[in-house]
């Protein structure tokens, strides 16, 4: 009887250290659980009206401390410290793009070279494209460029006073006006002519024949006897030359005559800015005398 009483209270002093040892356990592994840091991320809400920010736990296999926020104010994540797999900890800042296109990173030269490339109408459409593209595509360097391209490289010591774009533009109208004037000769059309012409007693035309008028109703006249008496004329018009002012400009270039002999021809024409057009005040023509045609022409002196 003694012996199974001893046997029950050594079952039951076994049992109850047991649950001792295996509480003491739970707690010490619920303590360290405890200790242990848990990463979050944050996101906050950039909007005005809603200051919420919703949370979830990191599950990388890194130990992550602090949180990542976005601020309208600053153009840069920053994120806290961070421990990594031995314990050290550092500092993170990850740059965000500002938004600056390519163009706004070049220097001003590569710029201008990189821009040169276009023509007129482009870099007028890139003009109007944004902001930054506005101001790269009215540089002056840029349609300086574009200006001695397109038009001369004579002019490189001039500095117009309204800017070169204003320069371009104005030269080139010239140039259509000038090649107006051509076409008109092309398709035989009086009226045309008599549009181009200012009305005034001080224009004159000099024909390639010799002939001099002087008066708007004496040029328009020898341009109809022009048209009359000869068929249309194939001209190639060639090293084009303008120059501008502020209410005149003149143009010189060399005109050639298909399927003729003679020439080519040394032209000048001459116009006014009047009413918001330039009209023709001046027109100068005479065959280019070459070597062997001064040659010949002392051999038979």
């Amino acid at each position: 009887m003694e012996i199974t009483a001893f046997n029950f209270t050594l079952s039951e002093s076994f049992l109850i250290a047991s649950s001792l040892t295996l509480l003491s356990l739970s707690l010490a592994l619920l303590t360290l659980r405890s200790k242990s840091p848990k990463s979050k991320l944050t996101v906050h809400s950039s909007t005005p009206a809603a200051s919420t920010s919703k949370t979830r736990t990191c599950r990388c296999c890194c130990s992550c401390i602090g949180e990542i926020g976005s601020d309208n104010s600053k153009d840069s994540v920053t994120a806290g410290k961070y421990v990594n797999g031995v314990g050290a900890a550092e500092d993170m800042v990850v740059d965000k793009q500002t938004g600056a296109s390519m163009m706004e990173q070049l220097v001003p030269e590569i710029t201008t070279h990189a821009l040169s490339y276009l023509d007129y109408p482009s870099l007028c459409r890139l003009s109007m494209t944004n902001s930054l593209m506005r101001k790269a595509a009215n540089d002056d360097n840029a349609w300086k460029a574009l200006y001695h391209k397109d038009f001369t490289l004579e002019q490189g010591s001039v500095t117009p006073v309204i800017g070169w774009k204003a320069y371009y533009a104005v030269t080139r109208a010239i140039v259509n006006v000038n090649t107006e004037f051509f076409n008109i000769i092309r398709e035989r059309s009086l009226q045309a002519m008599s549009q181009l012409w200012l009305n005034s007693d001080y224009v004159k035309c000099t024909h390639a024949s010799g002939e001099n008028f002087s008066g708007y109703n004496a040029v328009i006249q020898s341009w109809q006897f022009a048209f009359n008496w000869e068929q249309g004329l194939d001209l190639q018009v060639r090293d084009v030359r303008a120059r501008v002012l502020t209410d005149m400009a003149w143009v010189t270039m060399k005109t050639y005559v298909v399927e003729m002999d003679n020439g080519p021809f040394n032209v000048t024409n001459v116009f006014e800015f009047h009413d918001g057009r330039w009209y023709m005040v001046h027109h100068h023509s005479s065959v280019m005398i070459i070597d062997a045609e001064v040659d010949q022409q002392i051999v038979h002196a």
